[in-house]
């Protein structure tokens, strides 16, 4: 039996390696790949860039990996089970009829069997010609099913290894195999009808292996967020951990969608999302020359399109949490990098409303001489609009060098910069016409004189 089941599995991985793209079609793992995968890592691997990965499989690989095992296991079923019925016939271990020449062996074996001997050993089970009933009918077949499984598992006890064994070999060449094989053996040992059968075990059994393995996966998923690397280009961009996500929840998503296990995915989803949520915290404070704050929105905004684009409905609350971030981000920045252009004039009204919190009033502000209508157009004469555009233009060079090209952040950026400005300039009119009504007294440029500035700085970069 052992020959003829590793024959089995041979052919079936025969069946797959034959097709596979890649430089891999031996299963059996070389001497040189093993050395390569010394200084690369796993395919996949979250934390680490993708030029770093190890050899990968393509989707159409694993899709046929993934049929040829539903092969496998649907070819084993009518196998197993008619190598069941046959030793159930042979050796009559089904009989329980007391007026059968066989009960007495049938009980025999239930009573060294069984630990409640008690049952066993009424004046009628031992006579050999009583009634059988005084044993539970549920207890009897537990025990005839007890028993066929030690039959077959010494028949076939190479099963299990030998199916677990084909599924490491694949699971060596590809982590994103374990993906597969969890969805796939959970179904067979869901619909099985005899859940107590030696198949059904065998199944279950293996499925607990391949269940460890998929978790082990996602803790290494897990390691390699906490412990990725800043890159080390001028602009930091978007971090490995959070540009691969997106091939790996895609990849996620295309294998448990409408599967059993998606609740095993989407726990996972949580942890992997939530490290990520604090590395991009972490390893924004790291990169010698990208604002952290850039750095910040720049990923809570890609990891934002992201969520919002898988619509796991598990994650909604982190897609929300995404935004919140970017959006926090987004808002220091603006605020630390585009400051107040117009900062003289800023300091000029905070003065204005000391005097107006010591109770002068507004309307008297202009009699105080630092204060007065001179002064304020002194100030204001130092703000053209020629000047004020050409600081502006210097200011959207800074931000530009900031951004990566990538998240293609930067009209947002500019465009939250110019309300900002637009929000500095009412104020510093609404205190002039407050202050100093009937003087006449205005900025030399206005809203629209702002708006066409941003525009066309934007337009000629």
């Amino acid at each position: 039996m052992n020959v003829i089941s590793e024959t089995f599995f041979s052919l079936a991985k025969l069946q797959i390696s034959e097709k596979l793209r890649t430089s891999r079609e031996d299963l059996d793992t070389s001497a040189s790949s093993k050395k390569s995968a010394i200084s690369a890592a796993p395919y996949g691997t979250l934390g680490v860039n993708r030029d770093q990965w190890g050899p990968g499989v393509e989707n159409a690989d694993r899709e046929r990996f993934d049929s040829v095992l539903e092969k496998v296991l649907a070819e084993l079923e009518p196998v197993a089970l008619q190598e069941q019925m046959f030793c159930i016939n042979f050796f009559q271990m089904d009989v329980i009829s007391p007026t059968s020449k066989n009960t007495q062996t049938t009980l025999e074996v239930l009573e060294k069997s069984t630990d409640s001997v008690s049952l066993l050993t009424s004046p009628t089970s031992a006579g050999g010609g009583g009634d059988a009933s005084g044993f539970p009918q549920k207890k009897i077949d537990r025990q005839i099913n007890e028993e066929v499984r030690k039959l077959m598992i010494a028949l076939f006890g190479c099963l299990e290894p030998e199916l677990v064994s084909f599924i490491q070999s694949f699971e060596r060449i590809d982590s994103f195999y374990s993906l597969y094989v969890l969805v796939r053996l959970t179904q067979h040992v869901m619909s099985a009808q005899d859940t107590h059968s030696f198949l059904s075990m065998t199944f279950a059994s293996a499925l607990v292996q391949v269940k460890r393995n998929f978790d082990r996966f996602m803790q290494q998923q897990l390691l390699s967020i906490k412990e990725a690397k800043v890159p080390k280009r001028s602009k930091c961009g978007i971090l490995p951990y959070v540009e691969n996500f997106e091939y790996f929840a895609q990849t996620s998503e295309g294998i448990f969608r409408k599967s059993d296990r998606r609740t095993d995915m989407e726990k996972w989803y949580l942890q992997l999302v939530n490290s990520i949520f604090e590395s991009i915290s972490v390893h924004a404070q790291e990169h010698p020359k990208t604002p952290s704050q850039v750095v910040r929105m720049e990923n809570y905004h890609h990891m934002y399109s992201l969520l919002a684009q898988l619509k796991v409905p598990g994650l909604d609350a982190m897609k929300k949490e995404a935004k919140m971030r970017y959006t926090d981000a987004l808002k220091v920045y603006v605020i630390q990098y585009f400051g107040r252009p117009l900062e003289k004039l800023n300091l000029f009204f905070e003065g204005v409303q000391q005097k107006v919190a010591q109770g002068v009033k507004e309307t008297e502000i202009s009699y105080q001489m630092v204060f007065s209508k001179q002064e304020l157009r002194k100030v204001i004469s130092q703000y053209p609009a020629r000047e004020v555009k050409k600081g502006l233009e210097n200011l959207y060079k800074k931000v530009e060098k900031h951004l990566c090209e990538e998240e293609n952040l930067l009209q947002v950026v500019w465009h939250a910069m110019q309300e900002e400005f637009i929000a500095q300039y009412n104020f510093l009119e609404e205190r002039i016409q407050k202050c100093y009504a009937g003087a006449m007294i205005t900025l030399e440029f206005n809203i629209q004189d702002i708006l066409n500035f941003f525009s066309d700085i934007a337009r000629s970069h």
